[in-house]
């Protein structure tokens, strides 16, 4: 057997630079792993840092500006690649591990494949402890890399060379499975990293990895069908599993051959395009009218690719009363309904579920009734983005500004990416954002994590150089996270960041009115400060401090003339609002859970604890909607 000595850091370079996919557009072959983001220090700048530097032709190294954002960018790489490439990411040990943390959960709850490559102690113990080093005095084996073991698919610590050669090949399983896709934690002791092995040459051998679809049990299938045909009133619900099995066509296919109207998630908006005339829009807490009108009265949900969140289904609330049908590649998943489970690939179980069905199709009443809620609903949106001018001393909110930016390029509609995660715009853009384009809504929702979106632009960025890349964000999120604007810069990846200045918390100083406390510490105005006030805070000159172009527009006709500035503009753009905080999209939502003291003193609260236990008489019991478990 020929072999060759290599460092445990350089096998495992060599090894990730061998891994390959077939794009299935193109048929090009192609790096699965498109590079490796690091900010390195001494637990992993002469080990693996060697090793990146000998392959940096081959496997590209990017440096970023914080750990907890070049792992987001990663993961955001692997979205818009609909999982089917990815990067690493590696770190010093001690913060720049734990820093990490953050990420590696986001990636665990969206499904999100990314290989996380943190230092670690000293497997000798001879400097013990080492800088930065975590000690259980109970348990020596401990490291804060232990951290990572409740928010990875899969954990290894790689205490010598060797065990690469069943740890690498082990990931690449949980980082390519549909079902069990993740993220994967090696970590890497510093002394290991530099230590020598002979390696077999055929461990490095060119690998092509193939994504494969399961199929559907032909007994699942049948019951699926039957529910399907006593079925009147169904409704589709499409999540993010749709659109990472390529599924758009599936499903366009099966709701007009059957006229079972489509509703979606937050993860699953853009498998059918928001103009089609059965796309009812988003469905649950942030859901249109037409989606939650109809959900209200189906009698059969069938949620395909979805993990049916609580803002899905408006925390079992919306559509208690129906029998759901899961479709799901994973089984934990698709558990989760009740009734009829199909354990398969979104495209083959939808394509699998339409043959099976034949000629059948739901009540043309209720297709009619889907069609005409579905187009009242766009000109609901149409009223809401339309909006330019507002009365003096009105600001805009979100809705006027989605507007903006959708006509500032009318015609790239169906190139422009808007990237986003948390506070009051995943709920306006669910709504009223339009995509053509599986791929053209991203949105980080499943952890809806605060100082995603720029670090996310930035990664999709780099997944898809050719398109326009939008982030969208508020005040809060561009101040815990917003470092990589340089990054950006540095790297020639433009990007055009929108500010939404609402001067704090706007979304959740809202939700804590709603369950009937009084506005505090979420608004800067209703915070603990200083002799000086609250800070006014210029973030166009923050941007620009970083090396990107930005200005402040104080209104919807200003901001389209700086949006085209934007566009024509070759390095990252930042464009600051000022906002309202007050106004939202009335239309459309429905119930969500957040629970109300059932003690307090304040008759505000009392009369919120009234309304939510009488909400929650609504919920969809543990146990199957209306009927015991198996009828």
């Amino acid at each position: 057997m020929s072999t060759v000595r290599l460092t445990m850091s350089q096998a495992l370079v060599r090894y990730l630079t061998a891994q390959k996919v077939r794009d299935e557009d193109s048929g090009e072959l192609l790096p699965m792993f498109g590079g490796v983001f690091a900010i390195f220090g001494h637990g992993n700048v002469a080990g693996l840092g060697e090793a990146l530097y000998q392959h940096r032709q081959q496997l590209p190294t990017y440096r970023a500006h914080n750990e907890q954002a070049m792992a987001n960018a990663a993961i955001a790489y692997a979205k818009a690649h609909m999982r089917r490439r990815m990067m690493a990411v590696t770190t010093s040990i001690g913060p720049g591990a734990t820093n990490l943390l953050t990420s590696a959960a986001l990636a665990h709850v969206n499904r999100l494949p990314v290989l996380l490559l943190p230092g670690d102690i000293f497997v000798s113990r001879a400097p013990d402890p080492v800088l930065q080093q975590i000690e259980d005095f109970g348990d020596g084996t401990v490291s804060v890399n232990d951290c990572f073991r409740p928010v990875s698919r899969y954990f290894d610590r790689i205490v010598k060379p060797e065990q690469l050669l069943t740890a690498l090949p082990r990931a690449m399983h949980m980082l390519t499975d549909a079902a069990l896709c993740g993220p994967v934690t090696l970590a890497l002791p510093q002394d290991v990293q530099t230590e020598a092995y002979d390696w077999p040459e055929s461990f490095f051998a060119e690998r092509v990895h193939t994504f494969r679809r399961l199929p559907p049990v032909q007994e699942d299938v049948a019951a699926a069908t039957e529910a399907l045909r006593h079925a009147k009133h169904p409704v589709l619900v499409v999540g993010g599993g749709a659109l990472y099995a390529k599924a758009s066509d599936a499903l366009r296919s099966f709701a007009e051959t059957h006229g079972v109207p489509v509703a979606e998630t937050q993860a699953g908006k853009g498998t059918l395009a928001w103009n089609h005339p059965l796309q009812l829009g988003p469905a649950g807490v942030c859901g249109s009218t037409a989606a939650n009108g109809l959900l209200a009265d189906a009698d059969v949900v069938l949620a395909v690719g979805t993990r049916l969140q609580d803002f899905t289904t408006g925390s079992n609330a919306l559509y208690h009363h129906a029998r759901i049908i899961t479709l799901n590649v994973n089984g934990y998943d698709a558990l989760k309904g009740g009734d009829v489970q199909v354990l398969a690939d979104a495209r083959l179980g939808l394509d699998a579920l339409s043959r099976e069905l034949g000629t059948w199709h739901a009540d043309q009443v209720w297709r009619v009734r889907a069609e005409r809620l579905a187009k009242e609903w766009r000109g609901i949106v149409d009223d809401i983005t339309s909006q330019r001018e507002l009365p003096t001393g009105t600001l805009p909110y979100d809705g006027e500004i989605i507007g903006a930016v959708q006509r500032s390029h009318a015609e790239s509609m169906r190139d422009d990416i808007v990237v986003c995660a948390a506070g009051t715009l995943p709920a306006e853009l669910e709504k009223l954002w339009r995509t053509e384009t599986p791929g053209g809504y991203h949105m980080e929702y499943g952890y809806s994590c605060m100082g995603y979106e720029i670090a996310g632009g930035l990664g999709v960025k780099m997944a898809k150089p050719d398109r326009e890349v939008i982030v969208m964000l508020g005040d809060g999120s561009y101040l815990m996270l917003n470092s990589e604007i340089a990054t950006s810069v540095m790297l020639g990846q433009k990007l055009i960041v929108i500010v939404q200045d609402n001067r704090g918390f706007g979304c959740i100083n809202r939700l804590q009115q709603a369950c009937g406390g009084a506005p505090f510490n979420n608004m800067l105005d209703d915070c603990l400060h200083g002799p000086d006030g609250v800070p006014s805070i210029d973030f166009a000159a923050h941007a620009r401090a970083m090396g990107a172009e930005a200005e402040h527009v104080h209104s919807i006709a200003e901001l389209e003339q700086a949006l085209a500035r934007a566009r024509a503009s070759k390095r990252t753009y930042l464009i600051a609002i000022d906002t309202d905080h007050r106004r939202t999209t009335e239309a459309g939502g429905c119930w969500w859970e957040v629970a109300v003291p059932e003690v307090s003193e304040r008759e505000s609260v009392r009369a919120a604890r009234h309304d939510y236990e009488l909400a929650k008489e609504n919920q969809r019991p543990h146990s199957a909607p209306g009927k015991p478990h198996g009828n």
